[in-house]
């Protein structure tokens, strides 16, 4: 008896298999351009209200527009995986300013204010992409938003869905006195080409991309899918570094370098090029094979950098150097010289979370110390530029009563946390109050305990890594456990000695799994004193967390 061979599974490559939908996500996509949904909530959604809104719209088309729906508050996270989109959907909306670079002035600054005041309760959080986030956001006021925000020339166009996201860019570009390039053209060059364009608009999933010239590496480019490094070419002078498939969620994977040195003129060209190389080849039948660190798995970086350069530029690129291991902390913390003899001073809010409030308070701070510039950063911190030297320490006075500070504690300068169950419909568990109230008791438990550098901690409400849980020294991925009379607790499973290249450590490295250790959020403020003080303890000279946590046994851990 012959058997007949099974022919290979599409896997959805435009470029290889056609355009045919292999399932709703990519239906919903082909039948109508998801950037048009703009104008039915202008002239319809915004009108009529919530209940017009069809299920396409609501939970897909309206993401192109920075708008997800919020979770209900009444749902807890025992209900998370069981229940549908539509039951777990309140009738309000997150809404995502996209901030490329995370540059503002500080009248944009605000304009963001007066929305979380006038429209979103008060709600402002500073997200690890450099973006704003706002809560409770009405569909009717929807409009109203969008106008306001580009009148002062800001926009949520892509900050959500299968679309180019939010560009990273480094926050202290232009100003820093040991920048080898500033990323702030090339930046402007790619949001005004490409941004809004319905050709880039239908992707098979996000699509993350960082820009940094700074040699802190302060954009964390090995977890983007697209990443241009500043570097020097011992003949070509300064340019970029090519990394491309860097991703984290449930199947974590570092990128990779192509090797290839890309000039400031080519840098554009070459992002166009890699992000249509991931429209045409990337995976679109399964939604969890659909980012592009799936496809450079499969072609490794030689092909890929090859399918670059004959398929999409024409041109080969210069082969060029790696960057150099980092010489100090990319979070820009603290009080520090601009180029131009001014002061750029990196304030720490507890978490990310501010308010409209705030935001409007440190504008006025900035403008009294005659700042108009402000920026956000990738680690959930803000900046103040162009701060004359007699202006800082009035500077520093005006922001600490409103919760920023240039002078953290080690916790609080080094803790992240994601949106959680508060307001997020993938949760399990709380996390920003939860950090919040970590970071307080451990201030107060560890004073005195010698550290020579902060041990990151990332509080994530459920496995998707938004927080970035597997490259923290400390990484906590929410999920519920049975406690002792029988009911769902919140909790997290440990991922310990994750990070990036710093100046802590020369590479990039992924957390080690506790295995079977869940720690309950009553109990996270003593877990993480207790793993610090064996830390401090058992460490040999000079070593790193990271380092320790790998070496020593997993009872050491608990």
């Amino acid at each position: 008896m012959t058997s007949t061979a099974r022919e290979p599974r599409s896997n959805g490559q435009w470029a290889v298999d056609g355009h045919t939908p292999l399932n709703h996500n990519e239906e919903f996509k082909a039948v109508d351009d998801p950037l048009t949904v703009r104008r039915r909530v202008e002239q319809v959604y915004a009108t009529e209200g919530f209940d017009s809104i069809p299920a396409d719209d609501l939970h897909g088309r309206l993401r192109w527009w920075g708008l997800y729906t919020q979770r209900r508050q009444d749902i807890d996270g025992s209900r998370t995986a069981s229940l549908g989109p539509d039951e777990l959907s309140d009738r309000y909306f997150m809404m995502r300013v996209r901030l490329d670079g995370g540059a503002v002035t500080t009248d944009q600054l605000r304009t963001l204010a007066g929305i979380s005041v006038d429209y979103a309760r008060n709600t402002a959080d500073i997200s690890d992409r450099q973006n704003i986030q706002y809560h409770w956001i009405e569909i009717e006021k929807v409009p109203q938003i969008w106008a306001r925000l580009e009148a002062a020339g800001m926009k949520t166009t892509e900050a959500c869905g299968d679309t180019p996201r939010v560009i990273l860019g480094s926050p202290v570009a232009g100003i820093a006195a040991d920048e080898i390039i500033d990323p702030t053209p090339t930046i402007a060059e790619i949001v005004d080409r490409f941004i809004g364009d319905p050709e880039l608009a239908n992707l098979p999933r996000k699509f993350k991309s960082a820009i940094t010239g700074h040699p802190s590496l302060d954009v964390v480019h090995e977890i983007n899918d697209i990443s241009l490094v500043g570097v020097v070419h011992p003949e070509l002078g300064a340019g970029y570094d090519l990394w491309v498939g860097g991703g984290l969620s449930v199947a974590p994977r570092l990128a990779e370098r192509l090797g290839a040195f890309v000039r400031a003129d080519q840098a554009a060209e070459v992002w166009y090029g890699v992000i249509r190389i991931f429209r045409d080849y990337g995976y679109r039948r399964l939604r969890n094979k659909a980012r592009l660190k799936f496809l450079l798995a499969d072609w490794g970086p030689e092909k890929f950098r090859e399918i670059l350069q004959t398929e999409y530029l024409g041109y080969t690129l210069a082969d060029g150097p790696a960057p150099v291991v980092p010489g100090e902390p990319g979070d820009h913390v603290g009080v520090h010289t601009q180029k131009d003899g001014l002061h750029y001073i990196g304030l720490a809010p507890t978490v990310g979370r501010v308010s409209g409030d705030i935001l409007g308070a440190l504008a006025d701070a900035a403008e009294a110390a005659g700042s108009h510039r402000v920026r956000f950063t990738p680690h959930q911190k803000l900046l103040v530029l162009d701060v004359a030297p007699d202006k800082v320490e009035a500077l520093l006075a005006a922001v600490e009563p409103l919760g920023l500070t240039a002078n953290p504690s080690p916790f609080r300068r080094s803790t992240m946390a994601c949106t959680g169950i508060e307001y997020c419909k993938l949760a399990f568990v709380e996390t920003k109050a939860a950090a919040a109230d970590t970071i307080a008791q451990l201030e107060s438990r560890l004073e005195g305990v010698p550290l020579d550098r902060p041990i990151s901690l990332h509080v994530n409400g459920c496995p998707n890594s938004c927080c970035r849980i597997q490259i923290a020294d400390i990484g906590l991925k929410g999920q519920l456990m049975k406690g002792a009379d029988g009911s769902e607790e919140f909790a997290y499973q440990v991922h310990l000695g994750g990070g990036l290249a710093s100046v802590h450590r020369d590479d990039a490295g992924l957390g080690r799994t506790v295995r079977g250790l869940k720690v309950t959020a009553t109990d996270l403020p003593d877990y993480v004193e207790r793993v610090t003080r064996a830390f401090v303890a058992g460490r040999e000279a000079d070593e790193s967390f990271a380092d320790w946590s790998h070496r020593v046994d997993e009872e050491a851990l608990r």
